[in-house]
This record gives C-alpha cells, sequence and structure tokens, in this order.
C-alpha cells in the first residue's frame, strides 16, 4: 500500500533549482487539518476560511509542522487565491519529502 503510495506522491512533486515543487488542492473550511491522497491528487483538508490568506498560512504551518522544517523554507508559488496550489520547500531532496509525506498520509 505505501509503495502505491509513494508512486502516487512522486508524480506530484517536481524537482527544481531551488527545492522540491508540492501540487496539491486545498479544502477551506474542513472538521480538521489534514494531507489526504485522494486518487491521484494531494488534498490540504483545513479548518480555516479562504479569507485574507488563513487558509494559505494554515497549509504553510501544516507541512512546516509535518515535514520538520520552518516556515521559510516553504512558499506557495501558485494559487495564493485559487484552490489549486504549488508549494516550494527548500533544503530537502525530493526522497525525503516523498518519505515525509507518505508518512503524513499513512498515518
Amino acid at each position: 500500500m505505501s509503495e502505491e503510495i509513494r508512486e502516487k506522491i512522486y508524480k506530484l512533486l517536481t524537482e527544481s533549482r531551488d527545492g522540491v515543487i508540492i501540487d496539491l488542492y486545498v479544502k477551506p473550511g474542513s472538521d480538521k487539518d489534514a494531507l489526504i491522497l485522494e486518487g491521484d491528487e494531494l488534498v490540504f483538508y483545513t479548518t480555516e476560511i479562504p479569507e485574507k490568506g488563513r487558509a494559505n498560512a494554515a497549509l504553510i504551518r501544516f507541512l512546516s509542522r509535518t515535514i520538520g522544517l520552518p516556515i521559510s523554507k516553504i512558499d506557495i508559488i501558485y494559487g495564493l487565491r485559487s484552490r489549486t496550489k504549488r508549494v516550494l520547500v527548500k533544503d530537502i531532496s525530493i526522497d525525503q519529502l516523498v518519505d515525509k509525506l507518505v508518512n503524513i498520509i499513512s498515518k
């Protein structure tokens, strides 16, 4: 099961010279904060509402806490006003990020 999850996550990540880019979808106004693999898409559920950047801030805080990197190493590079996001994670290899995301999703 986790090997299948690992393969799907690899398809959602792109290595760049600045770090690793994650493609995901945000669903604000949920019951809890969670990162889930739905089909072939990473979906971040947040209790925050999509106003004044609150859902974006919740996404960055969640990734920082669960991946173990400072907030300054995580940036939304596409989709600040959209539910479809591209998030740049700096100072981590694609393999390390995949391992961390598999652990988050498998819980």
